[in-house]
């Protein structure tokens, strides 16, 4: 199996496991933080009690992923030195700057306030004690903010100067790396998207946990409004990933045009004036030839791609793949160290692109109507258990919109690591084998199915638990008033 898996697909391999499950939890716990923290604020300005045993009932849930993702963000870094120590001493000088600022002062302010927030809860007046969840979710954004601004180089290098002597890039303008146009244009989009998957996974246990309940148990008040919070986060994440997602989609066209072709399913240049219509169609499916590149079959849909690309009814021009392999060949050869092409996975990006667009469009809908069956006034949202199995699977959609939207990103730069500055395989560490790597990548396999496992297992304990007033609806509960007296003459026997 070793010799017929490659070292450099083994340490992709590697990179796309631990990056895809660790953004599992970045968008999880940062979501869950916005809710718990408006779950929190509602309880300062209400004064009722149910908002404070929201925001700590679902903590719990915030709190396991937050130790989740430390602990897989450790592991992805930790293989960013054991595979690609190429591309650390590269470009090491920039991508290290953001990423120590990051765990220098977000990641430590937002740790040492998750630890304040969650002991001292008869401590503070509430007012005061709100400010610090606030500041964890604040945190936890601006360390998402360094993060980003490293992966925006790699998309669109700025700020820096190729030292040829040490045979490396180094930082110049640290203000040129943080106004970097796609790190403004890229973190907006991740930040939607963590209100997104932070309300949906609420959402979702909350409608999981009401089809165990029956309708007049005490803890029904507390989950619908649970929902209701949830959903409102959520959809401010939604629409919110709509704007930033269609800005991010034009600015590609200049940017990463070839990603921006293989979203859009163009292998030949369309441009609007030479058609009819003078418009641009939109391909709903599309399949493209791997090895040739070329459409074989696709559905438009007229007008749309001006639409969307254009923001008008009619016009636009988009350069095809073809043309831009054509272009790239030209600027930075035909080969370039055992590269053939300049092509990126076409099929991949065209789903993948859609599976996001979709999955939000969805979880929209879902909103919207989980928030008029759940009124005030109506029992809709109970006795209607299809909708709440719809809402419930809803929890997991975030998930995968989140990790299409990342694929998309990543992918779409392909051959290269740095756009334009270094490949993929320059940046794989000289001296790794195929069987460390092969090692290495069922190793932690084995260690984040396990790390899922346990995190799924205790987040289902928590929720079987029940909400504050479980205990309370077992106080309430029926028994038999001759319970204890038949219990005595039993014991008299």
């Amino acid at each position: 199996m070793v010799t017929l898996v490659g070292i450099l697909d083994l340490a992709r391999f590697q990179f796309a496991m631990t990056t895809i499950f660790h953004f599992f939890f970045v968008p999880m716990s940062i979501g869950l933080a916005v809710v718990v923290a408006s779950m929190e604020t509602m309880y300062v300005i209400k004064k009722e009690e149910v908002y404070k045993k929201m925001a700590q009932f679902w903590s719990k849930i915030f709190l396991l992923s937050f130790a989740v993702g430390v602990v897989t963000g450790i592991i992805q870094e930790f293989q960013f030195g054991m595979n690609w120590s190429a591309y650390s001493r590269y470009v090491g000088d920039i991508f290290g700057a953001p990423l120590a600022i990051e765990a220098l002062v977000a990641f430590f302010a937002e740790s040492t306030f998750i630890g304040l927030w969650s002991f001292t809860w008869d401590r503070f007046k509430p007012a005061i004690h709100v400010i610090f969840i606030w500041i964890v979710a604040i945190a936890s954004s601006l360390s998402a903010l360094w993060i980003l601004a490293a992966n925006s180089f790699m998309q669109n290098p700025v700020g820096y100067a190729i030292d040829n002597n040490m045979g490396r890039a180094e930082l110049t303008s640290i203000f040129a790396l943080m106004t970097n146009q796609q790190l403004w244009i890229e973190f907006p989009h991740v930040l939607m998207g963590t209100f997104v998957a932070g309300g949906f996974i609420i959402a979702g246990m909350s409608a999981f946990k009401l089809l165990k309940l029956k309708k007049d148990d005490v803890q029904v008040d507390f989950f619908r409004k649970s929902i209701n919070i949830a959903l409102v986060v959520g959809l401010i994440g939604v629409g919110g990933t709509v704007i930033t997602g269609d800005r991010h989609a034009f600015e590609l066209q200049s940017m990463q045009p070839m990603k921006y072709a293989a979203m859009e399913g163009v292998d030949e240049t369309m441009d609007s004036s030479k058609r009819a219509d003078k418009a641009q169609p939109w391909s709903l499916l599309s399949v493209t030839n791997p090895k040739t590149h070329k459409v074989i079959a696709r559905i438009e849909v007229p007008y749309v791609l001006s639409i969307l690309g254009n923001h008008s009814l009619t016009g636009g021009t988009t350069v095809g793949t073809t043309e831009l392999n054509k272009q790239f060949e030209k600027k930075y050869g035909k080969t370039h160290d055992g590269i053939k092409d300049y092509y990126v996975p076409e099929n991949t990006l065209f789903y993948a692109f859609r599976v996001m667009a979709v999955g939000a469009g969805l979880l929209g809908m879902v909103a919207l109507v989980a928030l008029w069956f759940n009124r005030r006034k109506t029992n809709l949202i109970l006795t209607q258990r299809w909708f709440l199995w719809i809402l419930g699977i809803m929890t997991f959609f975030p998930f995968v919109v989140n990790t299409a939207g990342w694929l998309v990103t990543e992918l779409g730069r392909y051959p290269w690591v740095v756009y334009g500055l270094m490949t993929i395989a320059d940046a794989v560490s000289p001296n790794v084998s195929a069987a460390s790597l092969l090692i290495s990548n069922i190793v932690y396999f084995l260690t984040f199915a396990s790390l899922g496992g346990v995190m799924i297992w205790l987040s289902r304990r928590v929720l079987h638990d029940g909400g504050p007033d479980a205990e309370k609806e077992e106080e309430l509960s029926p028994r038999d008033p001759y319970e204890d007296l038949a219990g005595s003459e039993e014991a008299a026997r």
